[in-house]
């Protein structure tokens, strides 16, 4: 099967894929979970055409220097056509001759085109394991089990209201590192001290342990390798939400092919590398930390200098699938995403009022029966 291809641009803008199925024609889409092109016209499948032999991709790392210092090879950037959501800031990738569509977000008409954006092409992606049915089952039950949530809001999920499936961008990170440190290692001991108290209105002289520290001066240094330590690229979604979704199988992840996002759109990054790799480097930093105490020992630790160093950095853009509903119920928007590997689920807390006041009153109510009863005499 050979993909049909658009253009438009310079040549290195992202070309558009088109897979026609070979029955009918038609346009295929991935099938989740089966690592095969769909059509949804006649039913036909198809397997995902992959470059082989010696000019095969590899999934692989780029040195961290280069993609910071903008000096990557041209090869490893792409051109978009995009869209920006006006309410949420989401930026996505337009697919065909389209020039509006809604955003997968939040579900506001989004109708400007940006034009097209120069980025890093995607070195990686983990394919979408869950279908729709699947991701809508799980935000069901997600919904169903929130206390307080409006129950009209999980009757108008399962109305077979469509979810959609989006290719969130991401950065990897690799590090080799060592860190120098200094602190002091707390042991604990006891003294023991009598002290005045007052019993029954006469002084007595009581004996008692007093918790104290000994600190120790300690230096030494410790060493760790970071293997894809995960940002998310874009500001879209909440980091609470983004956290939720964790963890990420990575083993799971394929090189990147066009045919993977056939159906699907995929959100562009907003956070440049070098914000990412300041964000990665933070949370290495954390990590580094932990080492630090665990390395001083003792009952307690106090760290007063830490000169951490990093090499052999490398990166990596890389693209994880997640499904999206926005709903907007009572006049409200409520965004939920759905981890399309696993079935995680994180979103908008809703809640209800009228849930909250009635059990409120329920508590009152048993409160008040409580203490009549207590009052008249039936607890004695």
């Amino acid at each position: 099967m050979v993909p049909t291809v658009a253009r438009s641009g310079a040549d290195r803008t992202r070309a558009e894929f088109h897979y026609p199925c070979e029955s009918c024609g038609a346009d295929l889409r991935f099938a989740p979970g089966q690592e095969r092109l769909v059509c949804d016209h006649c039913g036909h499948v198809q397997d995902i055409p992959r470059a082989t032999g010696r000019g095969a991709a590899q999934l692989r790392e780029l040195p961290l220097e280069q993609g910071l210092s903008a000096r990557l090879p041209e090869g490893e950037f792409e051109e978009n056509r995009t869209l920006s959501c006006p309410n949420c800031g989401a930026s996505f990738e337009l697919s065909g001759g389209a020039h509006a569509t809604e955003c997968p977000f939040c579900a506001t008409p989004v109708v400007t085109d940006t034009g097209t954006r120069r980025q890093i092409k995607p070195q990686g992606l983990v394919p979408f394991q869950l279908s729709e049915e699947d991701a809508r089952a799980a935000l069901s039950r997600w919904l169903g089990s929130l206390w307080f949530a409006p129950s009209g809001l999980a009757q108008y999920a399962r109305k077979g209201r469509r979810m959609n499936g989006v290719y969130a961008p991401f950065w990897t990170f690799d590090a080799e590192t060592r860190t120098r440190y200094a602190g002091q290692r707390g042991t604990i001991y006891y003294e023991t001290r009598q002290v005045r108290v007052m019993v029954d209105g006469r002084p007595q002289i009581r004996t008692e342990q007093v918790q104290r520290i000994r600190w120790t001066p300690v230096s030494g240094r410790v060493s760790r390798a970071f293997d894809d330590v995960l940002v998310y690229a874009a500001r879209t979604l909440s980091p609470a939400h983004v956290n939720g979704l964790q963890p990420w199988d990575l083993s799971g992840m394929t090189v990147y092919s066009p045919g993977y996002l056939a159906g699907f759109n995929a959100e562009g990054y907003t956070v440049d590398l070098g914000e990412g790799h300041h964000l990665a480097q933070a949370e290495m930093i954390r990590v580094i930390q932990s080492d630090v105490r665990r390395d001083i020992g003792g009952d307690a630790q106090q760290i007063t200098h830490m000169d951490p160093e990093f090499s052999a950095e490398t990166f990596k853009h890389v693209l994880l699938p997640i499904w999206t509903a926005a709903y907007r119920f009572q006049g409200r928007a409520y965004t939920f995403v759905v981890n399309a590997q696993t079935g995680r689920v994180q979103g908008d807390r809703p809640w209800s009022p009228w849930k909250i006041a009635a059990a409120v009153a329920a508590a009152a109510l048993v409160a008040g029966v409580l203490y009549y009863l207590n009052e008249s005499g039936a607890f004695r």
